[in-house]
């Protein structure tokens, strides 16, 4: 049952992991790497990642053998070297075999549909109606495809400084989200237990 309070409230969380606004610099930096970004291909492929992770997710990674918290480690470490590839201006993803499109990698995954995205959506179906949260996911991804699309327009408005800016500021926040998912998540996979006792 569709409840506007439970949408409302995953929406918003989902805008913030997401964070379409924040990865503006890391799109205006692959543009000016040659790479192209087809927006409905990214948002549709997003669209797919993000709800079959919400219907089979933690099925899938069962599956494999990996649990949550290794997956968002690892989400953890993407983000970090993708943050530190803004602040610092190296260049850690460059190397590409098509470097003619970055739709998929690393625009729709990890960008969009990421390791937190993910984590996220396994959290909020413990408080929130899965109905709910694929109206939250699909809000969401409208709103990255108009990012998308207007992503060379918002790099004109910014000019080559602004963007600069912008993409350093955004790599330092980039670093704290990465942290924190790492922080929050590490200590549970490398926990000892206890040894038996003879």
């Amino acid at each position: 049952m569709i409840n506007f309070k439970e949408f409302i409230s995953v929406t918003l969380v989902l805008f913030s992991v997401i964070d379409i606004i924040g990865s503006i610099p890391i799109l205006i930096g692959l543009q000016k790497k040659g790479i192209k970004i087809e927006a409905a291909k990214a948002s549709v492929i997003s669209l797919l990642i993000m709800t079959a992770f919400l219907y089979g997710g933690e099925a899938l990674l069962h599956l494999f053998g990996i649990d949550v918290e290794s997956f968002a480690v690892a989400g953890a470490i993407i983000l970090f070297l993708m943050g530190m590839e803004m602040v610092l201006g190296v260049h850690i993803f460059h190397e590409q075999p098509d470097t003619s499109s970055g739709t998929i990698v690393p625009v729709a995954f990890p960008l969009i549909a990421g390791a937190g995205t993910m984590t996220t959506i396994i959290a909020l179906k413990a408080d929130f109606q899965a109905i709910n949260i694929q109206l939250g996911i699909v809000l969401n991804i409208i709103f990255v495809f108009l990012v998308l699309r207007s992503s060379n327009w918002i790099s004109n408005k910014l000019g080559a400084g602004g963007a600069n800016v912008l993409r350093k500021v955004f790599g330092i926040i980039l670093l704290a989200i990465a942290i924190k998912l790492f922080r929050d998540n590490f200590h549970l996979i490398i926990t000892p237990t206890t040894p038996a006792q003879h």
